[in-house]
């Protein structure tokens, strides 16, 4: 089975399964603060891809977001995020999905992504032109950074110091801002036209990468760029993106 039929049946039994557990009821606990939770869903399906990897692609690492930290020997390692928009997913909001990602030693080669409440399925990469249920998706269009729609999120205690003024110079200069709690959702609305640029600082792999590499396989771009201490994720429309890293990074 090639790599991308592999992904994306991955996502939509990962997503099948959260959904339905949501279906029968779950408890939560919170992680590092009352917005970042992780229920028996998350766990059960990280396990459930675990497992499933691990008899396909025995020789590649995986990392999940649940704790799964699996060595291996072939230069290629899949980063898991089971249940993407934990706290929307637990407060039954809908904007939450299942994803990875397949990165080499040099960079991403595909991201997946399933959002169940629709039945929709993303998949692509670099190298790997972008579907919608197997369906091409278009080319993104590029807009400068004053006419596109952002995505985004950023805690409210970053709000003030100099995590919050870049913050603030990016989304200064942007037609319009959404904040919908699912980065790899947010992504997969800027693969499809309907937002624009998304940035955000202190994104891990399982985060990142998937939504960027449908991203990339759409026409668009991704950076990280090291603005105010810390590393912010930007990715879209190519002129939206690198205005704002330039809205970051300056002072």
């Amino acid at each position: 089975m090639r790599d991308e039929q592999l992904a994306a049946d991955l996502v939509r039994e990962a997503g099948s399964l959260a959904a339905a557990m949501l279906a029968e009821g779950l408890d939560v606990e919170a992680k590092t603060h009352v917005s970042d939770v992780v229920t028996a869903a998350d766990k059960a399906a990280e396990r459930l891809i675990v497992e499933r990897l691990r008899a396909e692609r025995p020789d590649d690492a995986i990392v999940g977001e649940e704790g799964t930290d699996h060595p291996g020997t072939s230069g290629r390692q899949w980063v898991i995020d089971p249940v993407d928009g934990t706290y929307n997913f637990h407060r039954g909001l809908d904007w939450w999905c299942s994803a990875l990602a397949l990165a080499d030693e040099e960079d991403v080669v595909l991201g997946a992504v399933h959002h169940p409440r629709s039945g929709t399925t993303y998949v692509g990469g670099p190298g790997l032109p972008s579907t919608r249920n197997g369906a091409p998706l278009a080319k993104i269009g590029d807009v400068p950074l004053a006419r596109a729609c952002a995505t985004t999120y950023l805690h409210p205690p970053f709000y003030d110091g100099e995590v919050g003024a870049a913050f603030m110079r990016a989304v200064s200069g942007v037609a319009t801002l959404r904040m919908m709690g699912s980065g790899s959702m947010d992504c997969m609305a800027i693969a499809q036209g309907r937002c624009d640029v998304l940035f955000q600082h202190t994104v891990p792999d399982w985060d990142r990468l998937p939504g960027a590499a449908i991203i990339r396989g759409a026409g668009g771009v991704s950076r990280v760029v090291h603005a105010a201490g810390v590393d912010w994720h930007v990715a879209g429309a190519p002129t939206a993106v690198e205005e704002a890293c330039a809205a970051l990074l300056s002072r």
